[in-house]
């Protein structure tokens, strides 16, 4: 994996200058410098980098994709966007994204009443909101408020009881009014089409949402009887999350095409839009073997384009307005989780750490001179007795003929043996080598939860990219499993043969050595789950001035201990009291001594439960 695949998943938003991963925009400051600068404020822990100019990169590269697709093919129709809410609702994103798409008449997709109130909010009156999701008469009758404020806003009808609501709530709005104002409608299609993947079931006759051939014909009369056939504009599908193959979205194109067009020409005058959805694939893959989309932006939006004006062409309607609601495609790129490492485990097979006797029992001897002696003629032979001592010394502990330190020289010598046997015969691998690499991979302690910041890859093995910030103009050479600091053992990020991740040697007594885990911006902060009570990560916003050089703003602290307690609706004032009257009625200390755990003990209130140094850890 040379450069830790970043000419797979980069994307040039990230590059290797000498030594470190640099942001390849401006002045191309070093992620680690970055780092330390906000280390040097005072925030430990995981970090949470955020880089606006990637959103505005993307939403920029999605429109002129399309516009150019447009142009080659002489398309009238427009292209259009909005950004579903649910991939990240994070207040230091979202005002990133609004700000930074100015210009685009960019908007907001909404799945619920609170991200509808922020759609609202934050939207440009003129730019469109899309409403998605099941709906009550409230939700629906704020779509209503949001269309009187000059909101182009569309309610995308999931289900026959929502266009009831719909009409009900129209005649409480405009009963009487001489111009009614209300939301344009849509309709979300059930259709025979379906993904592939984690996400296939977002499509086909049984997915979540949307409307049967049967129910539209229905919807279609409905509106048509209540006169509201003028603003019905959309047909929305949307066929799963990350679609990394073409094919399943031309064949979902035809189909939701063919649709538009029968409406359209049995007499839905108003009907003007086509939305596809999400799905607009991220590559997440290190490795070029494991690459998760076959296809590029071009020829996504050449498709998307070709196949609506073919079947509006076929059918006689005019070519449809295009919206999406790309989100991972949007986010994903925009922040790096930075963490430091904090322990590496398995450092005690060093030849230092050897407890040999004046006189050892045989076999120990034999595998001393195995080790002293190997070369790459002998490995594979010198591996194999290693391997037969091994098994032959462990019996020999189990009947007690040996002690601990024999044990313990034991695991030492085979494990060192194991690693120079695959160093010297890395050019002859064979499945046997490869399984004996995974005995000596080391695991590194990281400060972060992966249920709280990959909780993707914890639910569903979604890879994410995973490189060191510096040290890289040296070949790194740990076969490396990646542990978080819960109290759980799923917390972890195996070493994996088939996608080898390898980090470095270090010495964490004497230097600091950060992973950055990258495209992370999707899903995985609003999907983040307090496991072992660890919050969000302090995160931080990176922006750049004319000159070049990078401002750090916008900071916000992991949560303290006792924020996190009073998110779960523990009374912290009980909390509070309890704790001090506790240690004021401690006959175990005496009055100095209880000002000062009192006084310890605020301090340690008002941190977060990330760890500061690995003594934070205690007993394990």
């Amino acid at each position: 994996m040379k450069h830790f695949g970043i000419s797979i998943w980069g994307d040039d938003n990230f590059i290797i200058d000498g030594d470190t991963v640099n942001v390849n925009y401006a002045s191309r400051p070093s992620l680690l410098e970055i780092t330390e600068t906000v280390r040097d404020m005072g925030y430990k822990g995981p970090l949470l980098l955020r880089f606006p100019h990637i959103i505005r990169k993307q939403i920029a590269t999605l429109f002129r994709t399309f516009d150019k697709a447009r142009k080659e093919f002489n398309y009238s129709g427009s292209f259009n966007a909005v950004f579903p809410l649910k991939v990240n609702q994070f207040p230091n994103f979202v005002n990133a994204l609004m700000e930074v798409s100015e210009g685009f008449n960019y908007g907001l997709e909404a799945g619920s009443k609170a991200e509808l109130i922020i759609a609202m909010a934050k939207t440009p009156v003129g730019a469109p909101i899309t409403v998605n999701g099941f709906k009550d008469k409230e939700m629906i009758s704020l779509c209503f408020v949001a269309a009187k404020m000059g909101h182009n806003i569309t309610v995308t009808i999931e289900g026959l009881g929502e266009l009831e609501t719909i009409i009900e709530v129209n005649e409480e709005f405009n009963a009487g009014r001489d111009k009614p104002i209300a939301p344009r409608i849509g309709v979300r299609i059930r259709l025979h089409s379906s993904g592939i993947g984690m996400w296939a079931k977002s499509g086909g006759y049984g997915s979540k949402f949307g409307l049967t051939s049967t129910e539209l014909l229905e919807a279609y009369e409905l509106l048509k009887e209540h006169t509201l056939l003028g603003n019905l504009w959309m047909i929305h599908f949307h066929i799963g999350s990350q679609m990394g193959d073409i094919a399943p979205l031309k064949k979902a194109l035809r189909e939701a095409g063919n649709i538009y067009a029968d409406l359209k020409n049995r007499g839905a005058y108003a009907l003007r839009a086509i939305n596809i959805g999400g799905g607009l694939a991220v590559e997440y893959a290190q490795h070029g073997t494991a690459q998760e989309r076959n296809y590029s932006l071009s020829e996504f939006a050449n498709d998307v384009v070709y196949l609506m004006q073919e079947i509006a062409k076929r059918k006689g309607v005019e070519e449809p307005d295009i919206f999406t609601e790309s989100g991972r495609f949007i986010a994903a790129a925009h922040s790096v989780l930075v963490a430091p490492v904090l322990e590496l485990f398995s450092q005690e097979y060093h030849e230092k750490s050897l407890r040999l006797k004046p006189q050892n029992p045989p076999l120990i001897e034999e595998l001393y001179d195995l080790y002293t002696s190997i070369k790459r003629a002998n490995a594979r032979e010198y591996l194999h007795d290693a391997l037969d001592h091994m098994e032959s010394l462990l019996t020999l502990f189990d009947l007690g003929y040996i002690d601990l330190e024999d044990r313990s020289n034991t695991e030492i010598l085979v494990h060192l043996i194991i690693k120079k046997a695959i160093a010297l015969l890395k050019n002859d691998a064979t499945d046997e080598l490869r399984k004996l690499q995974d005995r000596i991979q080391e695991r590194y302690l990281i400060n972060f939860s992966m249920f709280q910041s990959l909780p993707d890859f914890w639910g569903l093995g979604q890879h994410f990219p995973v490189m060191p910030l510096h040290r890289l103009s040296t070949k790194p050479t740990n076969p490396a499993t990646i542990w978080d600091i819960t109290c759980d053992s799923d917390g972890e990020l195996a070493f994996d043969r088939e996608k080898p991740l390898y980090l470095h040697d270090i010495d964490i007594e004497s230097e600091e050595y950060f992973l950055g885990f990258f495209l992370t911006g999707a899903y995985q902060e609003v999907l983040g789950m307090k496991h072992n009570l660890f919050t969000h990560p302090t995160e931080a916003v990176v922006t750049f001035d004319e000159e070049g050089g990078y401002h750090i703003e916008h900071i916000i602290e992991a949560q303290n201990l006792m924020d996190v307690l009073d998110d779960l609706d523990y009374d912290t004032g009980l909390i509070d009291k309890a704790l001090k009257q506790r240690i004021e009625e401690s006959s175990l200390v005496d009055d100095g001594e209880r000002q000062e755990l009192l006084g310890k003990l605020y301090l340690y209130l008002s941190e977060n439960s990330y760890l500061k140094t690995i003594q934070a850890l205690g007993e394990r």
